[in-house]
């Protein structure tokens, strides 16, 4: 019944969405001087004018005479530029969607409720320092006056929502959306195959290859309507590359940083730029909308970039049988748009909420969640000291105070040296892997005593010359285990591979990285499964499988034709069932490795024969085989093109693209039958050379404005294709002289 009920609220969602877009018309086109005249400029809560300088993609340089207005001045730009972008972040983070968009959120908001993504917010409210509550009292202030005196993005407009003013708490609430676990994404699969009778021996492979699964199945989109679209880019995968070359390898003598973020691929981009000057703070880079400080940039002395921990940063706890008297209840009121209130239970325990009470998590035993974000922490009191930081040892110093999402950092400074160290507060595990999913209950004794980043392993100024990180394994070497899941190794070995050349390593360079889809294991694997062929007949496809070069470019026939060999081996070697188990635990290609040591070959042999069979059965009688980039799609859109018929104008592009699931150039798809779209990826790229404040070149996949019908909405998707940049200063003096746009906030 709740599933019919939700079917029924999308249909209730898009007939009023109709209406509404009937009466209030299509997102009206805007020029970046539309746009800008968009911002409330006087009467501001400052204490003396802020001047903005922009660019031709609405890239701010922010210069204010007081730390205070700075902040101000940043909530205000992130307001103008993602007011409605931000404002899901807080409904989600709150579980208010169903307010805003009725029935169909009805269990989305019962499972955040139930989460309790905001339940220590009250305690890190308390304990924040003086001057990190100043600074997130301004940045609510910036876009509160935004609220009250600018226009309101059309998509607010169209649902008839005026945001209530931002405060503290929420800023803090929005923080924990942005925090959450990656381990979530993985369990809720995983959790469906835990009732399986091999179980424990796929568990213990899992263990063993501990790399985390696809992101699903070719070509799926997110069923339903827009806010589950908000809310499947908000909480879903993180990833990540991130690299710095020391001076001594570098082409221009001087330290080099490149981070290209790996994101659910949605528009709005997850991401914003903007360069700032203050008394205590000089930064540019990539923020998070919402949060003001910058997540990966670089200030005049160092810059920084990371990539997710894939940190354990949870736990699932069987309460199935601790008593009533353990067990705490409260009941959640959910307002729900046209259908008045629902009410939901919310069960707790000492060792976290009930998550499989949600119908969209329900299993046979009642599981506990612990998380880190349960726990009070003080992320941005962290990140200004980051932001803020001059040495190695002040920003690990400043890390100490970073929770989650636990994060894996790469460090450069202006003398040429580079780091790595972690950023994350972990529970002392054993170093031994748990022996299933969930764990018992005495395990909750390892949260009482939490490491920081100083306790886990750094590397600073290796011999090599560089520091690279891409959701791989960590090295160890003291403190308690990081996690149990982790990326492949594909994408950290080849940007090593890149980065070891005898040559030095230029801009140029990293920006080739950053585009690169060479996969060493793909080539491997390859000539494993044509060694199995032998003289199968299919010999046009055998001989173009044989001619690739291991390269997921956009038009090669051999990534087309191993990407629609492996589905349909897979499907043919495992069934449906099988396929379920390798695209939910583990990383796919290890498994069919594992497969092809340890099954029957007549097995083996017979499912290689059907999948060289349907695979051959693409090939076009003029075109020849497809090409790469034929099936793999780069498809942006806004959430309202998830709406049947309508969403058709929110759908602004549907490309040919290169890369694949361990590329660099990541552009994940999971298994490919067919035409699919890739729906996570490396949606920003950053680099600096520190030898030159202003040599810092940042692309959006996207834009940088959120406002529909903006002309800055889409227009670095060009860019991000061709692996160019827009080059963001960090001296104020070169702002006002390339930035030709200016705006001057006034009290």
């Amino acid at each position: 019944m709740p599933r019919l009920g939700a079917i029924a609220g999308l249909g209730l969602l898009g007939a009023f969405l109709a209406a509404a877009m009937l009466r209030h018309g299509p997102p009206r086109r805007r020029t970046l001087e539309e746009r800008l005249a968009d911002l409330p400029t006087a009467g501001l809560p400052l204490q003396a004018p802020v001047s903005i300088h922009w660019d031709e993609h609405q890239i701010p340089f922010i210069e204010a005479e007081h730390d205070a207005d700075l902040a101000v001045a940043l909530g205000v730009v992130h307001a103008h530029l993602r007011l409605a972008q931000i404002e899901m972040m807080r409904r989600a983070a709150h579980g208010r969607l169903s307010a805003l968009f009725g029935p169909a959120t009805v269990e989305p908001d019962g499972l955040l409720r139930t989460l309790g993504l905001t339940r220590a917010v009250p305690a890190m409210a308390a304990a924040l320092p003086v001057e990190t509550r100043a600074w997130l009292a301004g940045f609510a202030r910036g876009i509160n006056a935004v609220i009250a005196r600018g226009p309101l993005p059309w998509e607010l407009r169209l649902l008839g929502d005026r945001p209530a003013p931002w405060t503290v708490e929420d800023l803090l609430a929005l923080g924990r959306v942005a925090a959450t676990d990656f381990t979530w994404k993985v369990w809720i699969p995983l959790l469906r195959l835990r009732a399986r009778p091999d179980w424990p021996g796929l568990w213990e492979r899992m263990m063993r290859d501990g790399a985390v699964p696809v992101p699903g199945f070719a070509g799926s989109d997110m069923p339903g309507a827009p806010p589950l679209g908000w809310l499947a880019a908000l909480l879903g995968r993180h990833g990540s590359n991130s690299c710095a070359v020391a001076a001594a390898r570098s082409a221009t003598g001087s330290a080099l940083i490149a981070s290209d973020p790996h994101l659910s691929l949605v528009l709005p981009n997850l991401w914003l730029i903007a360069g700032m000057r203050s008394p205590g703070l000089h930064a540019v880079g990539l923020m998070i909308p919402g949060v003001p400080a910058v997540a990966l940039g670089r200030n005049p002395w160092i810059a920084w970039g990371g990539t997710s921990l894939h940190a354990q940063s949870s736990e699932l706890f069987d309460v199935g049988d601790v008593a009533a008297a353990g067990i705490r209840e409260r009941h959640e009121t959910i307002r729900v748009r046209w259908c008045g209130k629902r009410t939901v239970t919310v069960r707790d325990t000492a060792w976290g909420p009930v998550i499989t009470d949600s119908p969209m998590v329900r299993q046979g035993r009642a599981l506990a969640l612990h998380w880190v974000g349960h726990r009070p922490s003080d992320e941005i009191t962290a990140l200004l000291a980051a932001n803020r930081a001059r040495t190695w040892e002040e920003f690990r110093r400043a890390l100490d105070g970073f929770a989650a999402p636990a994060q894996n950092m790469i460090f450069a400074d202006a003398r040429g040296r580079v780091g790595q160290c972690m950023a994350a507060h972990l529970p002392w595990r054993p170093p031994t892997p748990p022996a299933d999913l969930v764990v018992p209950r005495g395990h909750r004794a390892h949260w009482e005593r939490m490491a920081v980043g100083s306790d886990l392993p750094a590397r600073w100024n290796p011999e090599r010359g560089f520091v690279a990180s891409a959701n791989n394994r960590p090295e160890t070497g003291g403190g308690p285990p990081v996690g149990f899941f982790f990326s492949p190794d594909d994408r950290v070995r080849r940007l090593r591979d890149l980065l070891s050349r005898p040559e030095t390593v230029s801009l140029d360079d990293l920006k080739a990285a950053q585009r690169d889809v060479f996969v060493p294991s793909a080539v491997e694997l390859r000539d494993r499964l044509l060694a199995l062929a032998g003289d199968a007949p299919q010999r046009e496809l055998l001989a173009v499988l044989a001619g690739w070069d291991g390269r997921y470019d956009a038009d090669s026939a051999g990534a087309a034709a191993f990407e629609l060999l492996l589905c349909a081996f897979v499907r043919r070697l495992r069934g449906r069932d099988g396929l379920a188990v390798y695209t939910a635990g583990w990383e796919p290609w290890a498994a069919i490795r594992d497969d092809l040591e340890a099954l029957d070959p007549a097995r083996i042999r017979a499912a290689l024969r059907g999948a060289l069979d349907a695979t051959a059965r693409h090939r076009h009688p003029r075109l020849g085989h497809p090409r790469w980039g034929a099936l793999h799609r780069l498809r942006l859109s806004h959430p309202l093109g998830m709406l049947p018929l309508l969403g058709r104008r929110f759908r602004f592009v549907d490309l040919s693209v290169g890369g694949g699931n361990e590329t660099v150039m990541k552009t994940a798809h999971g298994f490919a039958s067919g035409r699919h779209a890739a729906k996570f990826g490396a949606d920003a790229r950053h680099i600096s050379d520190l030898g030159d404040p202003d040599a810092n070149h940042i692309v959006l996949l996207g834009g940088q404005d959120g406002w529909l019908g903006s002309t800055t909405f889409v227009d670095q998707v060009d860019l991000w294709r061709r692996g160019a940049y827009v080059r963001v200063p960090l001296r104020p003096e070169t702002a006002r002289a390339t930035f030709r746009f200016h705006t001057e906030l006034r009290p």
